[in-house]
């Protein structure tokens, strides 16, 4: 299997690559946000033919059970500053493009494969769950607040998975989003957790996308 792997930012780049180093799997930066996603997964997809997408990275945690440093993994992805209105069509979601799914959906096989491995994992928690995705960093209760009124059952905010599974379902690629918690807003106060990620506890954090792509 042709698997492609795509992060956001350098250090990211980094980390994934050391894991992976002198392997076959593609791993390659997009930037941040959703449009550089896109076209970053378009690419891969156009150059690579890969068998599959993850996409990984760190992002924002949401929930009483979960700790930096445990993995979220992607049932489904949405957008959470996407309005459409409902001029046009009534029945469009908060968060959904018109004509596309109000949430895109992770591949079965690659989620059934994540949740194995999380039930056997002892060294790090995997919680499945929803991802919703904006344009936005989230350094604030406020704002955590304000997107988790939208996605109640959210279980990690970033800045690119649902564009990535945008692009993946356009073009009919199986997808998954892996994404290790840095932080968790609502515990948080001008975004220190997310410094100390980096700062500290990165290194290794990674590890556990190498297990799920081993085991694919």
């Amino acid at each position: 299997m042709k698997i492609g792997i795509i992060v956001a930012m350098e250090r990211e780049l980094q980390q994934l690559r050391q894991v992976f180093e002198g392997s076959q799997v593609i791993v390659e930066k997009c930037g941040i946000g959703k449009v550089n996603a896109a076209l970053g997964v378009q690419r891969i997809i156009n150059e690579h033919h890969p068998d599959c997408i993850i996409s990984s990275g760190c992002a924002g945690g949401n929930g009483d059970e979960l700790e930096v440093r445990d993995v979220v993994v992607s049932t489904e992805l949405a957008y959470h500053d996407v309005y459409c209105g409902s001029a046009i069509d009534s029945g469009t979601q908060y968060g959904q493009v018109q004509g596309l799914p109000a949430r895109f959906q992770a591949d079965p096989y690659l989620l059934r494969k994540a949740q194995e491995l999380g039930a056997h994992s002892s060294s790090s928690k995997i919680y499945p769950g929803l991802i919703v995705t904006g344009d936005w960093f989230v350094d604030s209760k406020e704002k955590m607040r304000d997107i988790i009124a939208h996605f109640p059952e959210a279980r990690a905010v970033d800045m690119e998975s649902a564009a990535i599974a945008h692009a993946c379902h356009l073009n009919k690629v199986p997808f998954i989003s892996f994404r290790v918690v840095s932080d968790i807003p609502l515990r948080d106060t001008n975004a220190s957790q997310y410094h100390d990620f980096w700062a500290q506890v990165a290194a290794q954090s990674f590890e556990l996308t190498r297990t799920f792509v081993e085991s694919l």
